[in-house]
């Protein structure tokens, strides 16, 4: 049989006449791209049953695939038939320079393939569009569907947001899928086809599809690295009135990019309890020119706005569901009244068994029938099926009757909070929302979050994106970058950020930030794609070391994060300035692009880093290393740099003092910048620890400059009484030292606290030292 070749300037893709993939080569270094021994076939048709009549009387009724088993070419149009079944298609082959697409043109049906049936022809629930055995590379991006290395790139993806894209893993290949569903679209639903030199350079493919099929534009997102990988000062309640203390904080800690929440620009009430109205906030006077002044206010100070939001919940204080329930509210399940239902009825039958339907938690229990919503405790699952225990006119919505046979069903009720429910994706109603959460966008907003978007209707594969992009045409101009809570295949376009973690807590914060962001920072990256490292909440216990840890692995992976405004907990908390220091370096570091890849790498490690600045004002990144055992509220680092020894610590509290017993030592405010102040006690030095420390001001570095004559490291603290924590000097050479409870060598605690007692009745918090003794 004769091959078929289709190819453009870059590769030649070779398909047999039954259909078989050949061969994928690259032109430029003539490499092979495919597996050849797979027999996958281009195109197959899939149908729940067979139904020509003597097919579906020979083989299993059941969903069936049919693989393409014979193909034609001719005018740019490819004709492919069927195992088994009798019908044929056309697919339109697009030969662009940089990638080859394929659209599902339409299907050829022969007078007796189907004859005396009366139905709609041919019965396809799903065409395949595309599939290519791809050798296993280095790098599968899952999102963007490409595998790829150094030396080369193959991607199928879709040209519009109606395929389905996926793959199939094999030993040593992975097929790449492209599909079109019945209950999305058929006809007119296409993939694209890319094979290119490796790295990044699939891009600029990836770049033509996009602008030929007006996609947005993920690409060009991506590589504008000055924004995109910029962290953000995330604010709800942001006003004319307060927006100028927020500008304040934003630019305190360093960040260039603001995004706000929703609250902002529309009024809200108890969670997301009045998502879908979208009333501007008093504070406009229903204009939306006022919400264009304060966003041109926020930029006029270099930063960026953005805007965050819930597409697809829809508020139960909202007016889509109170008085009167719109019928556009999803229904997770369709049931049919079996009796009239009278306003004073508190159960309802139906006619399907309701097994299956939510019981675990009450707000989930809701049905809705016409206007009204309708709670139920429980139900049968014998016939007469029975709702039981139901609260009639929930949600405040009128209570009414029902005929029999009224269709209804159960509510989609959010699952993240008692306050929102999902409207149904197959009506117009999520393009309406649109329109009015672009009101704000448009107001001057340059970029958005997409949150809540796991909260559609199935197929997920399909309304997740489809949700986003239904919104995303109504932005103009188009945002610079997005986020969302959830994604999918054609999400790439749009979510050039990814997605962004929820809150961890101060205790949890590092476990959590390894365990999720760094996890998936790798698998970003294969879909040439950062990630949002998370919102970080602003505690009253957040402390400077937890922000420094999130900051350096973040920026080890090229990620930016988000840290949540908190105007209560910035005046509370006693590390504020140390931690918006944090930020603001390594938001200086980002924008600079000083990381090198070298020490982005190192930073992959477990070892905790510190981003200083040195004598000269030049930034110094250094390990460090946490000190254990310290009192509550203690928290020390040590490190080195320049070949001399350097403690760093904090206490996160009030303000308290520090003891050292040492004379000849050097304090500095800043790497080389003035001395602080030292008072001399009982043969030691005494040091403030304000509660306004900050890292270039006032987060100590302690030079060892007179070390004892032996060799081992000694790290030692001590607190001021009652707890019993130790003082004592090393045994082998004799060398001054305090330390705490973890003794390094063995000594009698209640002679050492008694010690530690008559020699520094008001030591403040916390000493730290290096001593080196070699004793064994």
């Amino acid at each position: 049989m004769k091959p078929i070749c289709l190819e453009n300037d870059i590769f030649r893709l070779t398909v047999g006449e039954d259909c078989l993939v050949k061969s994928l080569i690259l032109k430029e270094t003539g490499e092979e791209l495919l597996v050849t021994d797979t027999e996958t076939s281009l195109f197959s048709v899939t149908q729940e049953r067979p139904y020509n009549n003597e097919i579906k009387l020979i083989h299993m009724n059941k969903q069936t695939t049919f693989e393409g088993n014979r193909l034609s070419y001719a005018d740019g149009k490819l004709t492919v038939g069927f195992d088994i079944t009798p019908f044929e298609a056309v697919v339109d082959v697009k030969i662009a320079k940089t990638y080859i697409a394929f659209t599902l043109e339409r299907f050829i049906v022969h007078p007796d393939d189907y004859k005396g049936l009366l139905m709609d022809t041919p019965p396809v629930l799903s065409f395949r569009i595309g599939a290519i055995p791809v050798k296993t590379r280095k790098n599968f991006g899952e999102w963007l569907n490409v595998m790829w290395d150094d030396d080369a790139a193959v991607c199928l993806l879709a040209t519009s947001p109606h395929a389905e894209i996926d793959s199939e893993k094999g030993r040593g290949y992975r097929i790449l899928t492209a599909d079109a569903h019945r209950d999305i679209l058929l006809e007119g639903c296409g993939c694209a086809l890319i094979a290119s030199e490796g790295g990044d350079k699939v891009l600029d493919a990836v770049e033509d599809v996009e602008i030929d099929y007006d996609l947005p534009r993920g690409v060009e997102s991506r590589r504008n690295r000055t924004k995109i990988n910029a962290s953000m000062y995330w604010a709800h309640g942001v006003t004319p009135e307060n927006v100028d203390k927020h500008i304040e904080y934003a630019k305190r800690a360093g960040f260039r990019m603001m995004l706000l929440y929703y609250s902002s620009c529309f009024k809200s009430s108890g969670g997301w309890a009045l998502n879908g109205d979208y009333d501007l906030r008093d504070e406009y006077e229903g204009d939306f020119e006022n919400l264009r002044k304060m966003l041109d206010k926020i930029k006029a100070a270099g930063i960026t706005p953005g805007l965050h939001f819930l597409h697809t919940h829809i508020g139960i204080k909202s007016r889509y569901v109170t008085p009167v329930a719109d019928h556009r509210l999803h229904l997770k399940r369709h049931l049919t009244l079996a009796a009239p239902l009278g306003t004073d009825d508190t159960e309802i039958v139906v006619a399907q068994n309701p097994r299956g339907c939510p019981l675990d938690f009450p707000f989930c229990r809701h049905l809705q029938f016409g206007g009204e919503i309708i709670s139920y405790e429980g139900y049968t699952t014998e016939p007469p099926y029975t709702f039981t225990g139901c609260k009639r006119g929930a949600f405040d919505t009128n209570i009414l009757p029902h005929e029999k046979g009224q269709i209804g069903g159960v509510l989609d009720m959010g699952e993240f909070g008692p306050t929102s429910l999902y409207l149904d994706q197959n009506t117009d109603l999520m393009d309406e929302i649109g329109a009015k959460i672009a009101k704000a966008y448009n107001s001057g907003f340059e970029f958005v979050y997409f949150d809540g978007s796991e909260g559609t209707n199935a197929p997920f594969a399909f309304h997740i994106a489809n949700a986003q992009h239904r919104v995303y045409k109504h932005f103009s101009p188009a945002p610079l970058f997005c986020e969302g809570a959830a994604k999918t295949h054609f999400s790439w376009h749009m979510l050039s950020g990814a997605n962004a973690f929820d809150v961890f807590r101060t205790d949890v914060f590092k476990k959590m930030i390894d365990a999720h962001p760094v996890h998936e920072a790798p698998l970003m990256q294969r879909n040439f794609t950062r990630l949002n490292f998370g919102w970080w909440a602003f505690f009253e216990d957040t402390r400077p070391d937890v922000y420094e840890y999130g900051m350096s692995r973040a920026a080890s992976w090229d990620c930016p994060m988000s840290m949540q405004c908190n105007f209560v907990n910035f005046e509370k908390n006693p590390r504020t300035d140390d931690i918006f220091e944090v930020t603001r370096r390594w938001e200086d570091v980002r924008e600079k692009d000083w990381l090198t890849e070298e020490q982005k790498e190192m930073m992959h490690s477990d070892t905790e880093h510190i981003l200083l600045v040195g004598e000269e004002g030049e930034y110094e990144l250094v390990p460090y290393f946490a000190v254990d055992g310290t009192p509550e509220g203690l928290y020390a680092y040590t490190f080195t740099r320049k070949d001399k020894n350097y403690a760093v610590y904090w206490f996160q509290g009030e303000d308290k003092e520090i003891a050292l017993p040492l004379a000849d030592f050097v304090c500095e405010e800043a790497l080389g910048g003035d001395k602080t102040p030292v008072k001399a006690e009982n043969g030691k030095s005494i040091l403030p620890a304000s509660h306004r420390i900050s890292f270039d001001r006032r987060r100590y570095g302690y030079p060892a400059r007179r070390l004892p004559p032996c060799g081992d490291p000694l790290i030692s603290c001590i607190v001021k009484p009652p707890q019993a924590h130790a003082w004592g000097g090393c045994f082998y050479c004799g060398y001054l030292g305090v330390r705490g409870i973890r003794f390094l060598h063995e000594m009698c605690a209640e002679e050492a606290h008694k010690k530690a007692s008559e020699r520094s009745p008001r030591l403040g918090v916390i000493l730290l030292q290096f001593h080196q003794c070699s004793g064994q």
